[in-house]
């Protein structure tokens, strides 16, 4: 298993668009708190983004509206502009037995520690750690057709998170955006472990 330095937009279009198929959770009130907390801390790899309604105005910058962590098949997605950040999440987000891997993660983190305080542990962030095992096009939705081969859509980027009720398009797009870090993760790790076994053996 060999991963490519770089790919086109071109190469992209050819590959299998993709949305995520598991089971998505919309946590909007404090009573789906607790199958949430149950699930995630029984997790040792979780995928981890936030959305945040766009502004277009320059130097504005809206808080996260929602933090999505996603399991090998299911995406908790929190809509944290209604409810804050709920306490167990703060405390999984602190957690050194669970690992979070998301994409350009200080600016994520450093948006939600300005909603509620917290120490971020074992946080893996995806570009520097592609970076070096040869990836160079370290985007997400880059990524996505490097390491899964997979065409993600990155069209609800843009939309109102703050919505009062959000639309199928953006729930399966908040919770593709989370899962495809986890899948990412796993797939570069097992090339890396494998990477480690050859040193070893020319050794």
């Amino acid at each position: 298993m060999i991963f490519k330095p770089s790919i086109t937009k071109e190469e992209l279009e050819l590959l299998p668009a993709f949305g995520f198929q598991g089971k998505i959770f919309l946590i909007e009130s404090p009573e789906q708190y607790k199958m949430a907390e149950k699930v995630l801390f029984k997790s040792r790899v979780l995928g981890f983004d936030t959305e945040s309604k766009a502004a277009f105005k320059k130097g504005v910058k809206n808080q996260p509206a929602l933090i999505q962590l996603a399991t090998e098949d299911s995406a908790f997605l929190f809509r944290i502009h209604k409810l804050g950040i709920p306490d167990f999440v703060l405390k999984l987000l602190s957690s050194t037995r669970i690992t979070k891997v998301g994409v350009a993660l200080s600016q994520d983190v450093k948006e939600l520690q300005q909603i509620a305080p917290f120490k971020p542990a074992n946080f893996i962030d995806l570009q520097p750690y592609s970076g070096k095992l040869g990836i160079i096009d370290n985007g997400l939705k880059k990524l996505a057709g490097i390491v899964l081969e997979l065409n993600i859509s990155k069209g609800q980027r843009l939309s109102n998170w703050n919505a009062e009720v959000l639309s199928e398009n953006q729930l399966e797009y908040a919770a593709t955006d989370a899962w495809v870090t986890r899948a990412i993760y796993i797939k570069l790790k097992q090339y890396e472990n494998e990477l480690g076994r050859t040193d070893t053996k020319a050794g």
